[in-house]
């Protein structure tokens, strides 16, 4: 130490085509949600092609939530290097492309190794344009954060339509994925061009090829953990739920997922004017106390009329909570990359534990009491809401600040 400091980065330059940007990055979330839900609605075809037992499956679909871990803090490094239009695009294309690689594979360990490639392009991706979303954002001046999370699963929502229409049809899956990847290849990249060229400012330091995550971002990571455990305890146990604790109808039991989704969805979309008018950490506690009510009306319901509205509730509840984690994240250090990394790997491994700890609890007990644990989570939200407060946008008269101004973003945006 010479005792001189290095000169603060430049502040944030303001968008230069803002409604551009928000458009690009609101449209790269939805190809993601696309690819995401063009896969989910094919994985009975790859079952029955390659004749997997239940154990089999499961154990393939924990390979894209490893690959996503394992190549997450990857995406800082891309950000770094080529900058945050090129990182996403980039990315999105190999997530894009990534989509024909499970249709193909002609045994189970091809296939978990392809799900292995899928996970972690998607995970890259997910890091990339989250960077970028929470960047626009601080531009902005105002929150769009949830709104983008809700275009993931509007994307999600269309895409997987289209699948079931191919599942209908009997469509070869190898045939529907490829061509799915190509056109969403090729709508990404027109998409990509409404980003900003967000690159570090001269003399950062370039992100290291693997590092543990920030430990501001773990307590982050914890709040998200409790909202992805819920999410995919409702969305892979819901209609199992209804089916064996409140005999509802296989119908009726499919229902309560296409519940919970479109709450999900709707929630996200219109999050960003509850965060605007009530800030990151109150909006968090009000979404918390959403869904230990929609948790409390789960664990209580004898019949499908309670625990529909019950896990509706729970979608609505959760929705924004993943979002505002991401949007925290961001604004933490000057890798903002990074600590995203470090959040996203902390929900996903919530989402890879959540449906085996469900199982595992109603095996021993009962489901009734597995949702216990998912309303207990959902509770725990009120109590960790504060650690969400570097994403509070809010300045009372609706106008949208940021809080951490002794940290800013270290970024030069250059032109669109």
């Amino acid at each position: 130490m010479n005792g001189t400091t290095a000169p603060p980065p430049p502040p944030p330059e303001p968008l230069s085509a803002p409604r551009r940007a928000r458009a690009g990055i609101a449209l790269v979330f939805c190809v993601h949600g696309a690819v995401s839900g063009s896969f989910v609605t094919r994985i009975p075809w790859l079952q029955d092609r390659l004749d997997l037992s239940t154990g089999q499956l499961g154990l393939a679909l924990v390979m894209p939530a490893i690959g996503s871990s394992l190549a997450m803090p990857l995406a800082g490094r891309f950000v770094h290097r080529y900058g945050g239009r090129a990182a996403v695009r980039g990315l999105i294309s190999l997530w894009c492309l990534a989509l024909a690689l499970p249709a193909l594979a002609p045994s189970l360990p091809v296939l978990c190794a392809a799900l292995l490639v899928y996970g972690a392009a998607a995970g890259m991706a997910d890091v990339a344009m989250n960077a970028q979303g929470v960047e626009i954002e601080e531009r902005l001046g105002r929150s769009i954060m949830s709104g983008l999370h809700g275009m993931w699963s509007a994307g999600g929502l269309l895409a997987s339509a289209f699948g079931i229409l191919a599942a209908h049809l009997d469509l070869d899956a190898r045939l529907q994925l490829a061509v799915t990847a190509l056109v969403l290849l090729a709508l990404a990249q027109p998409v990509c061009r409404g980003l900003p060229d967000i690159r570090a400012h001269e003399g950062a330091e370039e992100p290291p090829r693997f590092a543990l995550p920030p430990r501001s971002s773990l307590v982050i990571g914890l709040v998200g953990f409790c909202a992805v455990f819920a999410e995919g305890a409702s969305m892979d146990w819901s209609g199992v739920y209804l089916r064996d604790v409140t005999g509802a109808s296989a119908t009726v039991a499919a229902a309560s997922y296409t519940a919970f989704s479109l709450t999900m969805a709707v929630s996200r979309l219109a999050g960003d004017a509850a965060i605007r008018r009530l800030g990151a950490v109150r909006t968090t506690r009000v979404g918390g106390a959403v869904a230990t009510v929609g948790g409390l009306l789960v664990v209580a319901a004898d019949s499908p009329a309670l625990a529909i509205p019950g896990f509706a509730l729970l979608g609505i509840g959760i929705a924004v909570i993943v979002p505002l984690a991401f949007a925290a994240a961001g604004r933490i250090g000057s890798n903002p990359s990074q600590a995203i990394a470090g959040v996203a790997t902390v929900t996903y491994t919530s989402g890879l534990i959540a449906p085996a700890v469900i199982g595992a609890l109603a095996q021993a007990t009962s489901l009734t009491v597995s949702f216990g644990l998912v309303t207990a989570l959902a509770f725990a939200l009120l109590l960790s809401a504060g650690a969400l407060r570097l994403a509070e946008r809010n300045s009372g008269d609706g106008n949208v600040t940021a809080t951490s101004p002794e940290k800013p973003s270290g970024k030069d945006l250059s032109t669109i």
